[in-house]
């Protein structure tokens, strides 16, 4: 590995910690290059292995980037759409070719990230690494606590069964949606999910007979920035990016 650099300075250009930090990791066996357990002094080719802090990725390619967007909605969740419309991407400054990791809905908003790195963006959208999505659902009517139960133990859709990780009512508001003569309540519920089939959301609201008014994924794992704006995107740092992948885990939820 003509290219390789010792494993401590890796780390420690990562921006994650310190060399010394990284050392200490290191001795205490917290630290492996390709599944195997790395020793100090030992070198790594940054661009080709993959080097793990207690079983999660460390982002040590300085050649990868993953940005947080706020999309808004009316905008593709794709690298490019055939019909010339906004995409994803228009939205994201970069140097490099980037690509969404998952998707949201044409009529929805919030958090999306964008990536060169193909591992983050597999432990991202494979449910069995399960690194959960969080959306603010504004629903017509007034779920109770039977519809609350039903999208944690399961809605059957027509792709299989949709189950939320978890599920709470966070406000309820009036609405001049009428409903036979009379105004109908609009109900804000926030729900997690592991995985990320398409309109999943919206088509477990529409089963339960509550359709969704506005949908806004507001967190990806421990990923969230009420300061963003639609539109605005940052590059995450590196010790963001450790805590995403660190969220999840091999056996999915």
């Amino acid at each position: 590995m003509a290219d390789s650099i010792r494993i401590q300075k890796a780390i420690a250009a990562a921006g994650l910690m310190s060399r010394r930090a990284a050392e200490d990791m290191i001795r205490q066996g917290r630290v492996s290059v390709d599944g195997a357990t790395a020793n100090l002094g030992d070198r790594v080719d940054v661009e080709s292995q993959t080097v793990e802090l207690d079983g999660a990725p460390i982002p040590v390619n300085p050649d990868l980037e993953t940005h947080l967007l706020y999309k808004p909605s009316g905008v593709i969740s794709s690298a490019a759409d055939p019909e010339g419309r906004l995409t994803v991407v228009d939205l994201v400054d970069s140097s490099v070719r980037l690509y969404p990791v998952g998707r949201l809905d044409y009529d929805s908003e919030g958090l999306i990230l964008l990536t060169n790195d193909g591992e983050l963006a597999n432990r991202v959208t494979h449910p069995r690494y399960g690194i959960l999505k969080t959306y603010v659902a504004l629903v017509e009517g007034r779920p109770g606590k039977r519809d609350i139960r039903s999208l944690l133990d399961g809605v059957d859709l027509d792709d299989g069964p949709a189950r939320a990780v978890s599920a709470r009512v966070v406000g309820r508001e009036g609405s001049s949606t009428r409903v036979v003569g009379r105004p109908r309540e609009l109900t804000l519920i926030e729900l997690s999910l592991g995985e990320g089939r398409n309109r999943e959301v919206r088509r477990m609201f529409e089963a339960l007979q509550y359709p969704v008014r506005r949908l806004v994924r507001t967190a990806i794992g421990p990923i969230s920035d009420r300061s963003l704006k639609p539109g605005e995107s940052r590059r995450l740092s590196p010790g963001e990016i450790r805590d995403l992948l660190a969220s999840g885990s091999p056996e999915g939820r």
